[in-house]
């Protein structure tokens, strides 16, 4: 029977299992998730315990560097990699792009947590984030944002009311 498998060729069941994968498989596959919203305390040295939701995705190893208004954006090493290598095939004949890579690593620092799952925030990025003692750690998806406590709470209310107004522009073909 032409049709019968033959021994030691996988059937059509062998091949479904083949393409099953399982849950940790499906997770290394996928960009990380960082979520939620913590307050752990920075020390005068500017060390400072990753929220431990995230040390899964950040304990093997993280890049530092200033984000936007005014934060430092915390990444997993190859989310970085990603975008830099994203940002680099723009042109260089496009100044903005050449402008935005030179700031975006010129204040990168590659760091791994230490036993405690705590991390070094240099001098450099502390004083650009303008952060204290009180600190905030967001998680925005792919990457984590640290900001100064007062900061956050400032631009948090100033955009409560555009989160609502934009909502449809965002997420026009989400239902909820």
């Amino acid at each position: 029977m032409a049709d019968e498998p033959h021994a030691g060729t996988p059937s059509a069941v062998d091949d479904e299992k083949a393409r099953t994968l399982d849950e940790d498989e499906v997770s290394s596959l996928l960009p990380p998730m960082l979520l939620g919203t913590y307050t752990p305390k920075m020390d005068a040295k500017g060390r400072m315990a990753l929220p431990a939701k995230f040390r899964t995705e950040l304990g093997r190893g993280l890049v530092m560097t200033r984000g936007q208004e005014r934060c430092v954006s915390l990444l997993p090493v190859d989310e970085f990699r990603r975008m830099a290598v994203r940002i680099q095939h723009t042109s260089m004949g496009n100044k903005g792009a050449r402008d935005y890579l030179r700031v975006f690593l010129s204040g990168a620092v590659d760091q791994i947590p230490d036993r405690q799952g705590r991390i070094l925030i240099p001098p450099m990025l502390r004083d650009y984030a303008r952060l204290t003692s009180k600190v905030v750690v967001i998680g925005v998806g792919t990457r984590a944002e640290i900001w100064d406590q007062d900061a956050w709470q400032t631009y948090l209310d100033s955009k409560e009311q555009g989160y609502s107004d934009i909502a449809d522009d965002v997420l026009p073909a989400v239902d909820f």
